[in-house]
């Protein structure tokens, strides 16, 4: 028993010793809790929708204004054909369209029925077939209301149609975030991890004597998790291919370059987590609230970043997952190319490039301490 509590001893002693790990311990739960309680959310709202409207009249116009009332839309394109939905689909401007036939009110003056057009991005199943849900509530209530009670006859008929993902396989929607989250472990995780643990073995004092400068000691140090980590995109590709069966209509090269330049940002943020803190014990923890809660829940990978508060959205900017996600889908579902994809390919260069600087930086003051 004295054993035992003077093991007790010594561990809370360690614990309240170093203040990072307690301050860890203490904040992670709040932490998870906040972030799981409004990232996990099932609804949709905000809504991105497109209107095809070649000949408004009062009929149109009068839906027009149901969509803006209803609380779940947000109108981003007024269109006069269906030729501009393509691009505004392909680069994720609208998650939804309604088109209108020409001639709609005098189609429902005369007592024939009239046909809309619903279409809907289903990269995202789930959210996806909402949209089309949500849409068609908002359709068949005007109908039901336009047709009541003495002109029953007259009805307006939703047609719909899924783009990228007509079957709603959720493995298309799933695999290509599980390249991310892969990569996260892989890069941040495990790289903040080893070189902590040199730290608290002490072979990285080895290296203060060396003649070797940071940035060749950060290169030699994470090369072989680049490697790793590259023929892990090419695993991932492969099994989302001939397992799951998730389509690949883009450039494979492009995914690749896209893929590398991901791990890199993974890879910087190991290497400064693993610069600020002292044992493994902290570095893990830093790991999981710094990468690994935030591709799970503010990257879009499981749930739909317009459902959360706008703080959470304004943080999902920050997290490099987010926009790794949002190029393999745009590569493997939709095969569009950097035309659509380069912003966040900018944004993921110019934060491999400042985490880069940051962590050569912060390994440099820990070498000189």
């Amino acid at each position: 028993m004295k054993a035992l509590l003077g093991l007790l001893r010594k561990e809370v002693y360690h614990i309240l010793r170093d203040r990072r790990t307690l301050v860890v311990i203490i904040l992670l739960p709040v932490v998870q809790v906040v972030i799981f309680g409004y990232a996990i959310r099932t609804d949709v709202e905000h809504v991105r929708l497109a209107i095809v409207d070649p000949a408004p009249d009062a009929t149109t116009l009068a839906i027009r204004n149901r969509f803006e009332a209803a609380g779940v839309f947000r109108t981003v394109a007024v269109l006069p054909r269906m030729d501009g939905l393509e691009p505004l689909f392909e680069r994720g401007a609208a998650q939804g369209a309604v088109v209108f036939e020409p001639g709609l009110a005098e189609k429902l003056a005369r007592g024939l029925p009239a046909q809309i057009l619903i279409v809907s991005d289903a990269t995202e199943p789930n959210t996806g077939s909402i949209v089309q849900a949500y849409a068609a509530a908002v359709v068949q209530q005007y109908s039901r209301e336009l047709g009541a009670p003495r002109r029953a006859g007259i009805r307006i008929v939703p047609t719909v149609r899924m783009r990228f993902n007509p079957t709603r396989q959720s493995s298309n929607l799933f695999v290509p975030g599980l390249m991310a989250f892969v990569l996260t472990i892989i890069s941040s995780l495990m790289t903040a991890i080893s070189l902590t643990r040199e730290k608290e073995t002490g072979t990285m004092e080895a290296l203060l004597v060396s003649p070797l400068r940071p940035w060749q000691i950060i290169v030699g140090k994470v090369t072989p998790y680049l490697v790793v980590g590259f023929v892990s995109v090419i695993g991932v590709i492969l099994e989302a291919r001939l397992i799951f069966h998730v389509p690949l209509r883009g450039s494979v090269a492009l995914l690749l370059f896209e893929g590398l330049l991901f791990i890199l940002v993974s890879l910087s943020l190991g290497i400064l987590i693993s610069a600020r803190t002292s044992s493994q014990r902290v570095a893990m923890m830093g790991a999981l609230i710094g990468t690994m809660l935030p591709t799970m829940l503010l990257s879009g990978f499981i749930f739909p970043l317009e459902s959360m508060p706008a703080p959470l959205r304004a943080i999902s900017y920050v997290v490099p997952a987010r926009w790794f996600v949002l190029v393999a889908r745009g590569i493997m579902l939709k095969g569009i190319g950097l035309a659509y994809l380069w912003p966040a390919t900018l944004v993921l260069i110019a934060m491999a490039l400042l985490l880069l600087t940051a962590s050569t930086r912060s390994f440099h003051e820990r070498l000189e301490s």
